[in-house]
This record gives C-alpha cells, sequence and structure tokens, in this order.
C-alpha cells in the first residue's frame, strides 16, 4: 500500500504504508523530542525516508491506477 505525504514546501513524498500506519508515524515523532523525524520506505527507491512531521501538511492513499 502506498500513501502520498504533502508537505508545506509544496513537494509531495510516495511512501510505502497505509495511511494510518503514516498517521501513527507522524504523531509519534511530533510527540517525541524536538526534531525527531518519521520513518518511512520511499516508494520510488525503497531507501529509507526521514520526514519531519510538523511539514506534513495532508496524508492521502495512492489508488493502484494513480500516477505518482
Amino acid at each position: 500500500m502506498t500513501c502520498t505525504l504533502s508537505l508545506s514546501t509544496g513537494e509531495q513524498l510516495d511512501v510505502i504504508c497505509s495511511v494510518a500506519d503514516a498517521a501513527t508515524a507522524l504523531e509519534n515523532a511530533a510527540r517525541s523530542s524536538a526534531g525527531t523525524l518519521a520513518w518511512f520506505e520511499d516508494a520510488d527507491t525503497g531507501r529509507p525516508l526521514g520526514v519531519n512531521p510538523t511539514r506534513v501538511v495532508s496524508v492521502r492513499e495512492v489508488s493502484p491506477g494513480d500516477a505518482s
């Protein structure tokens, strides 16, 4: 399952996880100490991707037929 994180910078990141899992990772990072990143797997490269939760403005599920 893939979801898109929309950032306040206008950038969109496709990550491998469900919306619920993304929300949990972002919430946990936001509750931790300042500067803690939420970690995901980049949908394009498969590499780890750290995201500052204060920069995420929306999370949406990517439908199987959607283009990235």
